[in-house]
Formats: structure tokens, sequence, C-alpha cells
């Protein structure tokens, strides 16, 4: 009876040896982390640089996720970001919220008479909108003193604004450039909206000390960053682990006829509108979680995070490092964050030419753009493109 189970298992992983080298490498790499890092005691790498590592792999989630529905389904969303921006947001309400429950908790403890729960409340709201001129808790954050409602939303509520705006889309068949033009829309709309102080998340303020987590005052940020890293890298490891399964079968079949025609798809007797959104529901949902892992560690989120342009940077990752490749969604994201981080943070060299001196803090977009002009000419399936013909080469 058990065979028929392990059988399919054994066959996609026989099938798939990248899944395999995939997780092989994220493990070492978190083990090699986890030992040089100052939480464990050898303190090679800053905690810091933790996490900035811890980050990226957040972001090499996100980037898989937007694989999927791209580079497999052939929907270009230029909105997935926004949605990682929402699970921040949900996950960053309770870490704001508890927060200031224990300072004022504590600040009020020393009154001669004791507060009630009405006084507590209004001080939280006063504390945490005092910033834009308010002192009422605002209903979004009716669940905020729930860490497992909290997280309830982090999934919820991305997965329903895309449910919903997928279906409203896809009813009506829209596609190519046209479906991206609204998943940008609905990015740009959802950024706008989030601006305005009247929204209850704090307008351009957003929220902040994200990496003060309540109860845990205590562990120091050392130990935190590491945390966070595992399971950003568990996060990762298990995702790509569900969209290779996903990719690998019939309906990764489907999908990927979807992509190249939809038309004949759609002919063949296949519900092409269901398949498409399961997929950009299912992405989106994967990488809210991958927002609600990254600002913790982040600490702050703020308006901006969701523009338009980051969905676009997320784009230009996926297909820097080789779009229809999972591995090179990892690969793209990667190379490009790390690579931000050293090009804006001081860590490359300006260059001094005589009359002109190159600040690579001014200069790390043109050339990022330069990069991307440069991998679609010459390299058109990216850089997981380029790894496959090395290794492929006799």
């Amino acid at each position: 009876m058990s065979t028929p189970e392990i059988a399919p298992r054994r066959r996609f992983l026989a099938e798939n040896p990248s899944v395999l080298w995939f997780l092989g490498c994220l493990a070492l790499f978190t083990l090699g982390v986890t030992v040089l890092s100052e939480g464990f005691g050898l303190a090679l790498i800053s905690t810091s640089m933790v996490k900035i590592l811890g980050m990226t792999l957040c972001l090499c989630l996100i980037a898989v996720a937007m694989d999927v529905v791209w580079g497999y389904c052939g929907i270009l969303s230029l909105g997935h970001f926004a949605f990682f921006g929402l699970g921040g947001y949900a996950i960053g309400m309770w870490l704001m919220y508890a927060r200031t429950q224990g300072i004022v908790v504590e600040s009020l403890s020393a009154t001669p008479i004791p507060p009630t729960d009405i006084e507590i409340e209004k001080a939280i709201a006063s504390q945490i909108f005092g910033v834009v001129g308010s002192n009422e808790l605002p209903w979004l954050w009716g669940f905020a003193h729930s860490l497992t409602l909290q997280l309830m939303m982090v999934v919820l509520v991305p997965g329903l604004l895309a449910l919903v705006f997928g279906w409203l889309a896809f009813r009506s068949r829209v596609t190519g450039v046209y479906l991206s033009i609204l998943t940008q829309a609905m990015t740009l709309a959802l950024s706008l909206y989030l601006f305005q102080n009247d929204t209850g998340l704090r307008g351009n303020n957003g929220l902040s000390g994200l990496q003060n987590i309540p109860g845990l005052d205590h562990v120091p940020q050392s130990a935190l960053s590491l945390w966070f890293f595992w399971a950003s890298a568990l996060a990762l490891g298990l995702g790509y682990l569900v969209f290779a399964w996903l990719v690998s079968g019939k309906f990764g079949s489907v999908i990927r006829a979807i992509r190249d025609n939809e038309a004949r798809v759609r002919f063949l007797g296949y519900d092409v509108e269901s398949y498409k959104l399961m997929i950009f529901t299912l992405t989106a949902v994967v990488s809210a979680i991958a927002g609600a892992l990254y600002y913790p560690q982040a600490g702050i989120i703020n308006p901006a995070e969701i523009a338009p342009i980051a969905s676009i940077y997320l784009a230009v990752w996926v297909a820097i490092g080789g779009r229809g490749r999972l591995y090179g969604a990892v690969i793209g994201a990667a190379v490009v964050s790390l690579a931000s981080s050293w090009f804006t943070g001081g860590g490359a060299p300006n260059i001094n030419l005589g009359f002109y001196t190159i600040n690579w803090t001014d200069w790390w977009l043109v050339l990022l753009g330069l990069g991307f002009v440069a991998v679609t000419l010459f390299f058109p399936r990216g850089i997981g493109g380029l790894f496959d013909m090395i290794v492929r080469k006799p």
C-alpha cells in the first residue's frame, strides 16, 4: 500500500535533481552563515550582514513566486510586490501594537490608580498615531492585539485581493501588456492610498521599530537576526520545493502551455481562467509570507515599498537570473540584492576620473539598467541559462 505513495516522490526527485542540489546548497549556506555569525559566537559575519542575507533570502522567495507566475504561466505581473508589502504591514501592525502596549502598560503601572483597558487602548493609539495627528485606533487595527489573527491576515488579505483582482481580470480575458498595466495600476492605487494619513497605517511614516520583537527584549539582536535568517531559509526551501513540484507535473505542463498558446489550451477544454487564478493567488500568498519575514529584519515599512517601481525591479531580477528556471530567479534576486547592498551601502569605492568622480550610490541604477540590457542582448536566458550551458557542455 505504501509503495504507490512513495514512488511519485522518488520519481519527482529523480526527474528534478536540481531541486536536491538547490536544497543542499541552501542548507550548507545556512549552516555556514550560522557558524560564522555573531549570534553563534565566531563573529566573522556581523549582525547587520546576517540581516542583509536573511532579507536576501526573502527576496529570493518572492522572485521564485514571480518566476512561476511569469516565467511558467506567462502572466507578467507588475503588482506582486504589493502583496509582499501587505504581508509586511500585516505582521508589522502586531509588532508595533504589542511593543507599544508593553511600553504603555509599564509607564502606567506606576500611577496610584490602575488604568482601565480603555485608557490603555487610548494611550496606545496616541503613541502610534500621534505622528499623524490622531489619538484613535483605526478599525484596521482591530486584530492587532493578536499575533494569531495577524498571521492569518498575512495570508488572507493579500490572498483575497489577488483572488478578487485575478477573477475580474481573467474572467474578462485581459492578457498581455494590458494585464501588466492593470496590475501596475492596482499597485499604484494601493501605494497612493497608503500614503494618506487617514488610512490607519500612519501614511508616509509607515510602521517602524519592527526589529524589536515583543516579549524578546532580553534576546540580543545578534540572536534574533539569526532566528529570522533560519526562518527565511526554511521558507525559501519549502517554497522552492512546493513550486518545483507544482511545475514538474501535469499542472506545470498546462500552465506552460497557457504561456505558449492560451487559445489552443482553451480549445482543448481546459479551464484556463481557473489555472491562471490559482497561480496568481498562490504566488501572491507566498509573496506576502516573504514580506512578513522581510520587514521585521528591515525594521521599517512604508508605502514607498509598494510603489510600482519595486515590482518592476522584481521582474528585472527574474529576467537577469533566467525566466522559467526557479533557480535562475534565486540567482537573479540574490545577485542584484547583494550587489545593491554593496554599491549603495558604501562597499564599492568611488572612482575618481579627474574631471568627475563616480559615486556608486548615484550610479547603481544606471549600472543595473546596463546589466539588464547586456543580459537581454547576450544571454537572453539569463544567468541561469548560462549556467545550463556550462553544466551541459561536454
